[in-house]
């Protein structure tokens, strides 16, 4: 510090340590950081800047891992064994208890039933939960999200196979505002994009029931507004299932659908009056997917399958 007249050193001037900030100024700070930031930077920093990151469970209200995942483009072989489900685990679990309570979004890939349970029990304020890809999530953890989660608004259950119908029942009985609901299923019709990268017996465990699934959510979720079924092997029975009793519906997405008629389509959407968007089964089909005998002769296509894209 100069003395006197003496000026100070060009810099000096600006120069804070960061050992004077009190840890209500620290967590303030840490307030600003991205996930990876608090997590792997200023936790991992020292144990004073790991206690006050601790102190304000607010930190961690949201666990969002959606943008790790996106950025690699793609499923990796890796996110399908044991070892990474460990490591999604392990943070899930970090991430409840550090929220002590406050713990309102969920977006995770790849996680198991004890991790998500956990969680569960301890976020009763949980909004927003998003569990994509996510082979040992079964109907037990779900049963748990629905007694210990009522706040929930929004439920990503996509590619989750061993989650069925019974998942849905109770979900839309126990969490009266649930106005999001996403349960794709991975491409039946063309498998080899995930051939490389999703275990071949997973692929093959694709959930058959889609009309029971579809009632089941037209009986229990009256206020959905957004509900995403891509390549869901629903029928016209459960497609008018669901125009009946979730009349609220702003957008549906049946990409995929390849049971659905573009008739019977278009009469479920006449009958939703607030529908803005709609996506349509708009994809090609290998005449290799389906066979002659369930269908006759290949003329059926053109009111079957009536796409943008589709020509025979």
């Amino acid at each position: 510090m100069a003395t006197g007249g003496e000026a100070a050193p060009e810099g000096e001037e600006g120069e804070r340590d960061w050992a004077d900030l009190t840890p209500v100024c620290l967590a303030e700070a840490f307030s600003r950081l991205g996930l990876e930031d608090l997590w792997r930077g200023a936790m991992a920093c020292c144990r004073s800047w790991r206690a006050a990151a601790r102190s304000r469970p607010a930190l961690f209200a949201a666990l969002d891992l959606g943008p790790a995942f996106e950025a690699v483009g793609a499923d990796a072989a890796e996110w399908w064994t044991p070892a990474f489900q460990r490591r999604v685990d392990a943070m899930l679990r970090s991430a409840a208890s550090l929220a002590a309570g406050e713990l309102r979004e969920v977006r995770v890939r790849h996680c198991s039933d004890d991790a998500l349970a956990f969680a569960a029990k301890s976020s009763p304020q949980l909004s927003i939960l998003s569990i994509q890809s996510c082979p040992g999530v079964t109907d037990r953890s779900m049963l748990t999200v629905a007694s210990c989660c009522p706040m929930l608004t929004e439920l990503d259950i996509s590619y989750c196979y061993e989650v069925s119908y019974k998942s849905l029942e109770v979900i839309g009985q126990s969490c009266p505002n649930l106005v999001v609901l996403k349960r794709s299923i991975f491409n039946w019709l063309d498998s080899s994009e995930h051939a490389r990268t999703v275990p071949a017996e997973y692929l093959r465990a694709c959930p058959q029931d889609g009309d029971r699934e579809a009632i089941a959510i037209s009986r229990s979720m009256p206020k959905l507004k957004q509900l995403v079924l891509r390549f869901a092997k629903l029928s016209g029975v459960g497609l008018n299932s669901i125009a009946e009793g979730c009349k609220e519906l702003e957008v549906l997405d049946l990409f995929g659908c390849a049971n659905l008629t573009s008739r019977g389509i278009e009469q479920a959407a006449a009958n939703l009056k607030n529908l803005e968007t709609l996506v349509k089964p708009n994809f090609y089909i290998p005449r290799s997917a389906f066979h002659m005998e369930r269908y006759g002769h290949w003329q059926l296509y053109d009111e079957r399958f009536q796409t943008n894209v589709f020509q025979i």
